[in-house]
């Protein structure tokens, strides 16, 4: 599998600009914001799933570049509500220039986030490399300092020091903790960081199962078979169902669009199979649905920190009908 997606990695560099686009087009919505709504529209009237939607880029160069994204999310929050779509906002704070100028980046997103709460939609920080770490989680805890509590953050099961992170998390906020759980796509140094797929998977159950006690809301995102297994196993034992309110001591209220305490999330196009299954099953099952002009860097950038995830996409393109999108 590594292998694999190693050869991958290296031959779709040398490959034109289209046949690159033809492996994306699984993953990425496309282009233009009119190409995710129509997609999450068809999605939704399809299996009933909601989504998180991500305006493509990050680490910009300079402020100017900043603007883009202020525009776009604010095109994203007005597009979400003049199509009644069950869509969060997913933000790169790097996008919005947390590496360059903090505190210009901290006053563009509380504005974004300001508008977004005042439409009921959920904000969540996406989680980048170790450099921003704890950067990124300051601005989940200076938000709800302010008021603008549909803040949330993704947490990577790789990093060593998650599980202090969502202990940090759940004393300063309590029951509005809300997090989604990755394994992290970033390959991290071995000193700070799993490496390895087994201690990587031991780590996410355990993570998992902190933040399920804390009575924090869960995002569990992942395509791994025995980690959704895992997953409601765990969910069962604490007798948390689709069917039923939350019913963890001293859990968060409900929030517009989101589970009794979790939802499962996908990316699109990754094994759609097992989403609609758990959608059938009447779990909440949310569409990660990336678009942007910038779609091919994405996919570059993507594919060299993480050559496994060139296995799922291969396998969708060249044998399709093994996962319908």
């Amino acid at each position: 599998m590594g292998l694999f997606g190693r050869v991958v990695v290296r031959v779709l560099p040398v490959m034109p600009r289209f046949i690159v686009g033809l492996v994306a087009k699984r993953y990425v919505a496309g282009e233009d914001l009119e190409s995710a709504v129509t997609i999450m529209k068809n999605l939704g009237a399809k299996e009933g799933c909601s989504f998180t939607i991500d305006v493509l880029g990050e680490e910009i160069s300079n402020m100017e570049e900043a603007k883009h994204f202020v525009n776009e999310y604010d095109r994203l929050i007005d597009a979400i509500v003049e199509n009644d779509l069950e869509a969060n906002l997913s933000v790169k704070p790097t996008a919005f220039g947390l590496l360059i100028d903090e505190q210009k980046a901290y006053a563009n997103m509380e504005a974004l986030f300001a508008k977004a709460a005042e439409h009921d939609i959920f904000v969540r920080l996406d989680m980048e490399d170790h450099r921003v770490t704890q950067a990124t989680i300051d601005i989940v805890l200076r938000m709800h300092g302010k008021g603008i509590t549909n803040v949330g953050t993704v947490l990577q099961s790789r990093l060593f020091r998650t599980p202090d992170d969502v202990r940090a998390v759940c004393n300063a906020l309590g029951p509005q903790a809300d997090f989604r759980l990755c394994k992290g796509i970033y390959l991290e140094p071995e000193d700070i960081a799993h490496t390895k797929y087994h201690p990587i998977n031991t780590a996410f159950a355990e993570s998992l199962s902190l933040m399920l006690d804390s009575g924090a809301y869960v995002g569990i995102a992942t395509h791994d078979k025995p980690l959704i297994h895992d997953a409601l196993e765990q969910l069962r034992s604490r007798g948390m169902t689709p069917e039923g309110p939350d019913p963890r001591e001293g859990a968060g209220p409900a929030r517009p669009g989101k589970g009794a305490g979790y939802e499962f999330q996908m990316l699109l196009g990754i094994r759609g199979e097992i989403r609609r299954k758990l959608r059938k099953s009447g779990h909440p099952v949310r569409v990660y649905i990336p678009y942007g002009e910038r779609w091919y860097e994405y996919s570059m950038r993507r594919l060299r920190e993480n050559p496994d995830v060139a296995v799922h996409i291969t396998k969708a393109f060249l044998m399709p009908w093994t996962n319908r999108r």
